[in-house]
């Protein structure tokens, strides 16, 4: 996994955004992935790409007894530390690749964000279904593949600037996506509905719930907002290993 995320001037610009600035309350999707996770009392939760521990400190608001979030960014898991610390949260600077996944150790592993950073998801998931307790969950939210399939990131416009149409390009080619995000360029992956789908149900899993993220009306007033209600930009799965 490439790290753009601890490049200076990637990480002043991260640091603006609402995400980042109000925590998931800022976060548009927050509403509808919040529903999807299971009850947290008692377990153990690990995040894989946790950025500034937001969703640490949620399990562990919401009762769970050990975290761990683990972020390939220096940058990141220093900022988690200031910003989202306990007694019960871990955090560790690593990709999620590297992680030894103990068999059987979690009950609930979270990932926001961060897959469609993973050239080979399914190795992932086959990682995550090992380090899961039977009943365990696995919850993610990763950019849509209508998001991630072309390479510009951004609407056609007309004249006078305004968005006319999201353009989905090369679809069915998944694979490496050079882009540009925050004024930086950003090295993604794509990959196709039936990959993501798919490569869960081979590996074990049974999925559960699905989303697509839809911000809520009262956030309609931050900049550039509107706009994520003609497109899908995030896909929410909770799949479960019984």
């Amino acid at each position: 996994m490439k790290n753009e995320y601890d490049n200076e001037h990637f990480f002043e610009q991260y640091a603006q955004m609402a995400r980042s600035r109000y925590g998931l309350s800022g976060a548009g999707e927050w509403h509808q992935l919040k529903e999807m996770f299971p009850p947290l009392k008692g377990n153990w939760v690990l995040d894989l790409g946790c950025g500034y521990g937001w969703h640490c400190k949620y399990a562990v608001d919401q009762g769970a007894e050990e975290v761990l979030g683990i972020d390939v960014s220096v940058r990141m898991i220093e900022e988690a530390k200031k910003r989202n610390s306990d007694s019960r949260i871990t955090y560790r600077t690593g990709s999620m690749e590297e992680y030894e996944y103990p068999e059987e150790a979690w009950d609930c592993v979270v990932s926001n964000l961060a897959l469609h950073y993973i050239e080979d998801i399914e190795s992932v998931y086959r990682l995550v279904y090992r380090t899961l307790k039977r009943g365990g969950t696995f919850l993610f939210n990763i950019e849509h593949p209508v998001f991630t399939s072309g390479i510009r990131e951004d609407w056609i416009y007309d004249e006078n600037g305004d968005p006319l149409y999201w353009p989905v390009d090369d679809y069915f080619y998944p694979g490496e996506r050079k882009t540009c995000f925050l004024g930086c360029d950003v090295l993604k992956y794509h990959h196709t509905l039936t990959q993501i789908m798919n490569g869960l149900i081979r590996s074990g899993f049974v999925i559960e719930m699905v989303e697509e993220a839809e911000p809520p009306e009262e956030m309609m007033n931050i900049p550039g907002m509107k706009d994520e209600m003609r497109r899908p930009m995030m896909l929410m799965i909770r799949a479960g290993k019984k």
